[in-house]
């Protein structure tokens, strides 16, 4: 049993417990530690000490894009420079890159969220992982490469590219999970069937995949394609990357969002007042473990629902819906 299904299926008022005792503490961290923060907090009447239940993160402003990029490159560090490992950012493409920075404290937290992502689909540290997302700025590639090795797992660190060469180590290796986008898990399961590699060659039972949106008709093709279970992921670069949710081995009920490590909020995106459960709105997100660059209230423009009812699987951490747009 994993050393963190204690967390996993903590029942609600634990879990709002610690979230609470978490939340208070990077509250009290930024006021004291981030300009942006601190100011904005005292103008919303904000103290650490004010926040008695969950529903009080509603007094906390929202943080959104915009801020991110006026506090670019460093404006908001809440370590010492001296203490940031590694910068990871978004892709720029809808204005200047958001760097978001790692401290050990961060990496470490880092590679047991994608740990616990791997376990959710079933996966062991005897298993080998195709790893085919890219590696760089973007978080995806090094966030499996970490997970697999803190988890003991053979990592194979293909990135993208080179069809020929990805066909032949799934089949030389005998790779049991893949990592990747949606769009290069597509295009993966047609190269094989266009290589008329049989079923028997490929070893693989479950993939992961995240960055972009996919439809169900996407997923089906590739799990007839590569023969194994396609599980949605979802992570973006402002709260940590890869790690934020993922979908289990049950199927259908959405993906379980690690609650310990981020609050999630779905609000209406016009107004910013919370809906309810299964309300399809904007979601938003505090991660209250982030240790070098944490934000309170981030709103992700993503469109989804909660659902706070357990799983089959046993896991009690809320679900959101496939992400099914975005706010304009």
């Amino acid at each position: 049993m994993s050393e963190w299904t204690a967390i996993e299926r903590m029942d609600r008022e634990q879990m709002t417990t610690l979230q609470i005792e978490r939340l208070r503490a990077q509250v009290a961290r930024l006021a004291e530690r981030v300009p942006f923060y601190r100011e904005r907090l005292a103008t919303a009447g904000v103290r650490a000490d004010d926040i008695r239940s969950l529903d009080d993160i509603r007094r906390i402003p929202f943080t959104r894009k915009d801020d991110l990029r006026a506090l670019y490159p460093f404006g908001l560090l809440a370590v010492p420079r001296g203490e940031v490992l590694r910068v990871h950012s978004s892709s720029g493409t809808t204005g200047r890159p958001t760097p978001i920075y790692y401290s050990k404290k961060d990496l470490d937290n880092w590679s047991e969220l994608m740990v616990r992502t791997f376990e959710v689909g079933g996966v062991t540290k005897d298993d080998i992982i195709h790893n085919a997302c890219n590696y760089g700025l973007l978080t995806g590639g090094l966030a499996y490469h970490y997970g697999a090795e803190r988890m003991g797992a053979l990592c194979v660190p293909m990135s993208t590219g080179n069809m020929e060469k990805q066909l032949l180590l799934l089949v030389d290796l005998g790779a049991t999970v893949l990592c990747s986008t949606s769009a290069f898990g597509l295009e993966l399961a047609r190269a094989v069937k266009a290589a008329g590699i049989p079923r028997e060659k490929l070893r693989l039972k479950v993939g992961f995949f995240g960055r972009e949106a996919w439809t169900v008709e996407i997923r089906d093709e590739i799990e007839a394609g590569l023969h194994m279970r396609a599980l949605n992921c979802y992570g973006l670069s402002e709260m940590t990357g890869p790690g934020v949710a993922v979908e289990c081995l049950e199927g259908g009920g959405g993906m379980h969002i690690a609650e310990d490590h981020f609050i999630p909020e779905i609000v209406d995106p016009k107004t910013g007042e919370p809906v309810s459960p299964g309300t399809v709105g904007e979601l938003v997100l505090t991660n209250v473990t982030k240790d070098a660059s944490p934000i309170l209230r981030y709103r992700t423009r993503d469109l989804s629902s909660l659902d706070p009812s357990p799983c089959k699987c046993g896991r009690t951490l809320v679900r959101m819906a496939r992400i099914s747009g975005r706010t304009s």
